[in-house]
């Protein structure tokens, strides 16, 4: 498995930053075979993905290359726990390492599992919170299986987020505690958000198989989130919310009635700018579960499918868009 990493370029990086002596070890320990089941169901992972994972957990002990990369791999995740953007991240593995590499990072978020909590208990955070917050990762598998029909995570990067304390789901939206870029704080200084590069705010997400993204949803969350941070991080002053997203292109504007729920929530941000490069995978992935099928041969039966399809087909593309509001 490690050869096969270091020949791929994010893993071997990611290797490399394991490596770095400022790293405490931790002991990183899976749940016993009997308890995994139910760890991962408390996690939300779909019922048709547990056997999986409990047949590769039953791998590890056999394996002292795969128990060694699993303890680094924690550790990596874990290390700064709380500070937004630190720890060594998860990469992708490649295809090659088979049912293994799509479920290691499960594996590993399985074993930092009582750090995480144990940070949440530290902090206060109500238990329903941690628990919506962390089931983010069953979701993510019933994405991939949605798209491949396998057990796997897609983007595994994106749950060390919520085991490294950063993001919380608050209602229909999830919250990450997050500092700017110099791109972005740049654009928010000149746009008179009163913050910079560097500066702490609330990164907003979209999650999907939260039913719909109403206003009174998206109002919902915002007044959890104001009150969520000030009481859980009352050192981190955030006054201002940030998005990136193709929610964030005005080109939907073209598509969509205005009383539509993407355009509202469009309007609750003043957008600084939209990237030159075009994304256009992302909104089908985001619309349709993924690029795999023709285009021809997916559904038009709400505007946001029409709206997606008949912008590619005119010759379009789609562009993320980046937002702001005060708290």
């Amino acid at each position: 498995m490690l050869d096969l990493l270091r020949g791929d370029a994010a893993c071997g990086a990611w290797l490399t930053a394991l490596d770095d002596p400022a790293i405490p070890r931790l002991a990183a320990e899976l749940p016993h075979a009997l308890d995994l089941p139910d760890v991962l169901l408390d996690l939300a992972v779909p019922h048709e993905d547990v056997n999986e994972l409990v047949r590769l957990r039953a791998e590890l002990p056999a394996s002292p290359e795969l128990r060694d990369l699993l303890e680094r791999a924690v550790s990596g995740l874990l290390w700064r726990l709380g500070e937004p953007g630190k720890g060594t991240g998860l990469p992708l593995f490649p295809a090659a390492a088979g049912a293994m590499g799509r479920c290691f990072a499960v594996l590993v978020f399985a074993a930092a599992l009582p750090h995480t909590r144990a940070f949440h208990r530290e902090r206060g955070i109500p238990d329903d919170v941690s628990r919506r917050t962390l089931a983010d990762l069953g979701r993510n598998l019933a994405l991939h299986r949605r798209r491949f029909a396998t057990t796997g995570l897609s983007v595994p990067w994106w749950l060390t987020r919520h085991f490294r304390g950063e993001l919380y789901q608050l209602g229909r939206l999830q919250f990450e505690r997050w500092r700017l870029g110099r791109r972005t704080g740049e654009r928010l200084a000149s746009s008179g958000a009163g913050v910079g590069p560097g500066d702490l705010v609330l990164g907003v997400h979209i999650p999907d198989f939260r039913g719909p993204m109403t206003p009174e949803a998206c109002d919902d969350s915002v007044a959890r989130a104001r009150e969520f941070f000030a009481r859980h991080f009352p050192g981190e002053p955030a006054e201002v919310a940030v998005c990136h997203s193709w929610l964030l292109d005005p080109q939907l504007r073209r598509y969509l009635p205005a009383e539509s729920n993407i355009l509202r929530f469009q309007d609750r941000f003043e957008i600084t700018y939209v990237d030159e490069a075009a994304e256009d995978d992302t909104p089908v992935v985001f619309v349709f579960g993924g690029t795999e099928t023709p285009r021809e041969r997916l559904p038009r039966r709400t505007s946001v499918q029409r709206a997606v399809l008949d912008h590619l087909d005119a010759g379009g593309h789609w562009h993320p868009g980046h937002g702001w509001f005060r708290l």
